[in-house]
């Protein structure tokens, strides 16, 4: 997928005649999907598991629309109101994490009748209107940048600087790991193809750092972005509950019978999902600076599609956080390049169907064989 996100970039550069890949641009690209990732991330875990949740979009609306009432109605502080809302989100992962853990309900059928249930919640509470405006510390979030404290003028110094600082703890930690796995006898890249990928990895940070850098700087929420990736993955990767995860999703049978609290795994993933949807949310109506009943309408799809095309096999058991960001930018770039080169919104839908069937099909056929 790494290879087709690159391929779709380049098309659509030739495309769109140079207008993919400016700082305005690629600073837009990673606005407008900045939720679609989060969402795509907690997708991930669920569809590993072996679940899926279709009440995302409504329990992001359903966040957008409490976080309307409390920072715009009832003037709460910002930081009170946003910790409130994660909250709730983790509450309505619980409620539903119960139903299908604990008394074993199917997910579709639970997180279905969840889909239903806090959109309609969403428009009782915002009784059909829209609030806004929020705050600007609360909009900060999702629409700002991080300072310049250089004080250099023409060019975001500081986000250089970010870039080239991530690029030394990122070749650290590579060298790191290799010793590591030299130590213990373990199967290693051969040394001019780890430097040719520490380089072009190095390479491509930096350059993305110094593209951001000709516009405004890094936004905040791709730090929120990165510090979500970096935790996830390790989590994952590294971590009991990931490997729990994994092998509930695998086999949930034999995940029993080697002691696997299966049911805890499962609620937890599902609280999990809970709280990303509600950042997601609080993301979304901080960029739309308005609480909206429409809010968060096929966003579900959107993050299913994002964790499908990035590997996620329904069956479970198989996907990384890793591929659901790039399932995710493969959805945000696909977007883009067609709505930069005028191609209407009937069009779009039926061009990601296809990339998502697909995606699917690809899986399929690779388990086949």
């Amino acid at each position: 997928m790494i290879i087709a996100l690159f391929s779709i970039i380049v098309l659509f550069q030739i495309l769109t005649n140079g207008i993919l890949l400016t700082p305005l641009n690629i600073t837009n690209i990673i606005m407008q999907n900045s939720y679609i990732i989060i969402l795509a991330i907690g997708m991930m875990l669920v569809i590993i598991t072996g679940e899926i949740d279709l009440s995302i979009g409504s329990i992001a609306a359903f966040i957008g629309a409490v976080s309307g009432v409390l920072l715009v109605t009832l003037d709460i502080p910002v930081f009170v109101a946003i910790l409130l809302c994660l909250v709730l989100g983790a509450l309505i992962g619980a409620w539903q994490g119960f139903w299908v853990a604990y008394i074993n309900i199917p997910s579709f059928i639970v997180t279905l009748a969840g889909m239903l249930i806090f959109r309609g919640i969403t428009l009782i509470v915002l009784q059909g209107r829209t609030l806004a405006p929020f705050p600007d510390s609360f909009r900060n979030l999702s629409s700002s940048f991080v300072p310049e404290l250089f004080g250099f003028s023409g060019i975001h110094l500081f986000s250089i600087f970010i870039g080239i600082a991530f690029s030394i703890i990122f070749v650290i930690y590579e060298l790191r790991v290799r010793s590591k796995d030299i130590k213990y006898n373990f199967k290693t890249l051969s040394t001019p193809l780890f430097i040719a990928k520490i380089a072009t990895l190095v390479i491509i940070i930096n350059l993305f750092s110094y593209i951001l850098a000709s516009y405004e700087g890094i936004p905040y929420v791709l730090i929120v972005l990165t510090l979500l990736v970096i935790g996830y993955t390790f989590v994952m990767n590294k971590t009991i509950f990931g490997r729990h995860v994994y092998s509930v999703g695998g086999n949930i049978k034999a995940a029993q019978l080697s002691g696997v609290k299966t049911k805890k795994s499962v609620f937890l993933v599902f609280v999990n999902m809970g709280v990303l949807a509600a950042l997601a949310g609080l993301i979304f109506a901080g960029r739309l600076n308005a609480a909206t009943p429409q809010a968060g309408n096929l966003f579900e799809l959107d993050a299913i599609a994002a964790a499908v095309i990035g590997g996620a096999s329904f069956s479970g058991g198989i996907g990384t956080v890793i591929g659901a960001v790039i399932g995710a930018l493969v959805m945000g770039v696909l977007n883009n390049g067609m709505s930069l080169m005028g191609i209407g919104i009937d069009w779009q839908q039926a061009i990601k169907g296809l990339v998502l069937l697909g995606a699917v099909a690809f899986d399929v056929l690779n388990r086949n064989k």
